[in-house]
């Protein structure tokens, strides 16, 4: 049994409660928030103690789920790591680099579980390509969002774009080689749209932009690599796999298209997308690896990795914005 805290009960943390109380072998302990408004809310709604102290809560649990504000992950991880508690910590795994290099140090002397809230790992229409071959060369990405107050306290790039550069990374297996970057901001002090072109040691590009003052919607990655298109909605959960056919799509949709070295045959499939719930399975995946000892799904370390090229992107953008004065 894993004795689970949380710190923030706000919009995602309400997601969060709702969503422990469903795991076999957890036992939801209570929570921490500051705001007297959503503490309530809980405590009526779903019964829950709610603790006066961050370190009240740590002793009473054998992991933390930190859902509060990125300016206050390194407090409370270090806190909760210095007390060998697992964590659970929502993107990005900390305000800056510093404290990102601090808490993979802490996690690895503590030697707890650490695992970082890039539930877009778990969205169905990524999950639908386990087992499939990525090697792609292009990466082209749109994640587009209506303003929302909620999550100012970063960019753009920390914000939103920071959940394709997890994925992206963990696809590419190469170091980055450079990067180019350009955006603005229009609603708040930092970037709010930005776009960014990373190239790989391997010759993969990608290319990624990210708004959250966008009319409408979008969170749709497209890859490309030798003989194969796969698009990933992960909005909509759909993911769409275009190919030249060999044996193993008998029961894909088939045409031919006329090319300069002859007709090709292709091949459409559909993977069946599961119905699931990403944040019960990130959860579920984290006590996995409390209670057995294993390797996070997205560790201390792939949530560092992410950030780095999020700031290098930031600095990017920086001077890019000061060369134009």
């Amino acid at each position: 049994m894993l004795k689970v805290g949380i710190f923030g009960v706000g919009h995602l943390g309400k997601f969060h409660v709702s969503n422990w109380l469903k795991i076999n072998n957890v036992e939801l302990i209570g929570f921490y928030d500051p705001s007297n408004e959503a503490a309530a809310a809980i405590s009526k709604e779903y019964k829950l103690t709610r603790f006066d102290s961050p370190d009240a809560l740590i002793e009473a649990c054998d992991a933390v789920d930190i859902i509060a504000p990125t300016t206050h992950h390194f407090e409370l991880c270090e806190k909760a790591i210095r007390k060998s508690r697992h964590v659970f910590v929502e993107k990005p795994l900390a305000n800056d680099m510093e404290e990102a290099h601090k808490i993979v140090k802490l996690a690895k002397e503590a030697n707890v579980k650490v695992q970082v809230g890039h539930v877009e790992q778990f969205n169905p229409a990524y999950l639908a390509l386990k087992g499939y071959e990525l090697n792609p060369m292009f990466i082209e990405v749109h994640r587009l969002a209506q303003f929302n107050p909620r999550g100012t306290e970063v960019s753009v790039i920390l914000d939103l774009m920071i959940h394709d550069i997890n994925i992206i990374l963990s696809i590419v297996k190469s170091d980055v080689k450079n990067i180019s970057a350009s955006g603005v901001a229009v609603m708040t002090d930092t970037p709010d749209i930005a776009n960014v072109r990373i190239e790989f040691n391997n010759g993969c590009v990608a290319n990624l932009t990210s708004s959250r003052i966008s009319m409408k919607k979008m969170r749709k990655m497209r890859l490309f690599q030798k003989d194969a298109y796969i698009g990933i909605d992960f909005l909509e959960k759909k993911t769409e796999i275009i190919k030249l056919k060999d044996e193993a799509d008998s029961d894909a949709f088939t045409f031919d298209i006329d090319t300069p070295s002859g007709k090709k045959n292709i091949s459409m499939s559909y993977p069946h997308i599961q119905d699931t719930n990403a944040i019960f399975l990130e959860l579920e995946a984290f006590t996995h690896s409390s209670l057995e000892k294993k390797p996070t799904a997205v560790s201390e370390v792939d949530g560092m990795m992410a950030m780095e090229v999020a700031h290098q992107i930031l600095q990017k953008i920086q001077f890019s914005n000061l060369q134009a004065k």
